[in-house]
């Protein structure tokens, strides 16, 4: 996210500089020594906090082959069992004991479920039993979902980012979380969720002005009234958006992938932020920061809790059936420092990182699916800047380096990958993505490029879901970013009333094999599509 991009009614409304440089910070500081201080002020009404203690629900996630993991998070210590038929009511049932919903995890739990039947519709039932005598009555939690295919057969999915960020929470006067309403409704397979699925660093105010000048009104919990540090400030971030009825309601039936980007621990962080001049925290150990981030987000997603393979790693391939492998890349986790981004060589140019992006051409090559959709955090053509190195030159957020020249820096690492898919003859490989809160269509396409060692593909950007909302950002000509189609807030941080929330849709057709991708906006309207053919070798 670009660090300049709130608006000032919206920074004078927030409980803190947010993204704002620090120095801008200190001359304001500064500014305000000099003048003396402020004449005394009406105390504004106190709003109560509310508690977000007894939150619960059940999520669905990572169905791929003959599994999925089903988790719950309960309002009490409990016993947890699932139960699921692929028969519906009559049965039969099997029972699965989970893990106990214990404070230690703070009461969420999880199971996988193997051995599912391909392209079933599989019926759950979730049943707690409290461990104290105060919650003798059962807590019972009925889904059911579409275990993954072994044929060929239609399949709709959606993605987007971006939750409760800039300062807009929760507004149950505007509907609370509503595009997860109306991502609820489209009948999908799943959704992708491509991160900043809280926002750690966004304290909320219980209102502010938005854009317009209208007032926003947020529900707040105390974790969301300052940065997060520790483990419980973690989890009441996600224990919040538990508190929306569409969101709990989403999470119960849209089975989903989920990945992380910046803001589950703070603004684009990596090895080169440093935290000791920002007031707000006081922890300064990015490294202790991102543990206990990423511990509270394997928490609340309904993944393994200790990440795939067991190593606290978040990428992965999700196998669903012969037209469709996802694989999900982790962008946060093994990046070099945020820099200039024009090094030549070095560990400054890593960005997936060497072994993340050994696993993805493996798996790429290892793929018999028709299509192959890489999920990502951020837009890997697009620059996005992140303040000033201490020589004044722009630092870069994601791949990009606003030079339309030869791969530099992260376009190094890039431009392997590209490379090896274009030698291994991978094709059919089309992007998701998220982060910038505007949506896009991109087609890299090596004709227009500097660098032309690659087979042409397109990239598809979505959100936000509820956030502030941005952009565009200027397209690097590198690899030969063209930007097909934009959509974007002409007010910079404009609130989720200004309309500017998007989501896309992806559609896969078993007799044309067609890829199809649509980019919608907060009520379903389709705004733009694109109808891709699969290549002729495949």
């Amino acid at each position: 996210m670009n660090p300049f991009d709130l608006p000032l009614k919206v920074l004078r409304n927030l409980p803190s500089p947010l993204d704002l440089p620090l120095a801008l910070k200190e001359l304001s500081d500064g500014m305000l020594a000099r003048v003396g201080p402020r004449p005394a002020v009406t105390a504004k009404k106190q709003f109560p906090l509310v508690d977000d203690s007894q939150v619960n629900g059940i999520q669905i996630g990572e169905v791929s082959g003959d599994a999925a993991i089903v988790w719950a998070r309960l309002p009490y210590a409990a016993d947890v069992e699932i139960a699921w038929s692929a028969n519906g009511e009559p049965g039969p049932w099997q029972t699965l004991r989970a893990p106990q919903a214990l404070e230690v995890t703070d009461y969420t739990t999880r199971i996988q479920l193997t051995g599912l039947p391909r392209n079933a519709t599989i019926s759950l039932i979730v049943t707690a039993h409290g461990l104290e005598a105060a919650h003798a009555q059962p807590w019972v939690r009925r889904s059911s979902f579409r275990s993954a295919p072994d044929v060929a057969r239609p399949i709709r999915f959606a993605w987007s980012a971006d939750v409760n960020g800039q300062g807009f929470g929760i507004n149950p006067e505007w509907g609370g979380l509503k595009m997860f309403d109306t991502i609820r409704r489209r009948e999908l397979d799943f959704f992708v969720h491509c991160g900043d699925t809280i926002y750690a660093d966004h304290p909320l105010q219980h209102r502010v002005d938005d854009e317009r000048g209208r007032s926003w009104t947020n529900v707040v919990t105390l974790a969301k009234t300052r940065v997060a540090e520790t483990i419980e400030d973690y989890r009441g971030n996600f224990r919040y958006n538990w508190l929306d009825p569409h969101f709990t309601k989403f999470c119960a039936e849209v089975p989903q992938i989920i990945m992380w980007d910046d803001h589950e621990v703070v603004n684009n962080w990596s090895p080169s932020l440093d935290l000791m001049r920002d007031k707000r925290y006081v922890v300064k150990d990015l490294k202790l920061l991102a543990a206990t981030a990423a511990r509270a987000f394997r928490e609340y997603s309904p993944m393994p809790l200790e990440g795939f393979g067991g190593a606290g790693l978040l990428y992965r391939r999700v196998q669903y059936g012969p037209l469709l492998d996802v694989f999900v890349v982790d962008m946060q986790t093994h990046r070099g420092p945020n820099s200039h981004n024009r090094q030549t060589e070095g560990p400054g140019t890593a960005f997936l990182g060497e072994a993340q992006v050994q696993w993805l051409q493996q798996e790429l090559l290892a793929s018999t699916a028709q299509w192959k959709v890489i999920a990502a955090g951020m837009p890997i053509g697009t620059n996005v800047a992140d303040g000033h190195d201490a020589e004044g030159r722009v630092k870069w957020q994601g791949v990009a380096n606003g030079d339309d020249g030869e791969p530099s820096g992260r376009e190094i690492e890039l431009a392997g990958l590209l490379s090896f898919i274009k030698a291994k003859a991978i094709h059919n490989i089309v992007w998701l993505c998220a982060d910038v809160h505007y949506t896009a269509a991109h087609y890299f396409d090596p004709e227009q490029a500097v660098f032309k060692d690659f087979l042409p593909f397109w990239e598809f950007v979505s959100g936000p879901l509820h956030a502030g909302s941005y952009g565009p950002f200027n397209p690097d000509a590198t690899f030969g970013n063209q930007v097909r189609y934009s959509r974007a807030s002409p007010v910079r941080g404009a609130s989720p009333a200004a309309g500017y929330q998007f989501f896309g849709e992806v559609e896969i057709d078993p007799a044309s094999r067609c890829l199809t991708v649509k980019l919608c906006d907060l009520e379903g309207v389709v705004l733009h599509t694109e109808v891709i053919a699969p290549h002729a070798s495949q």
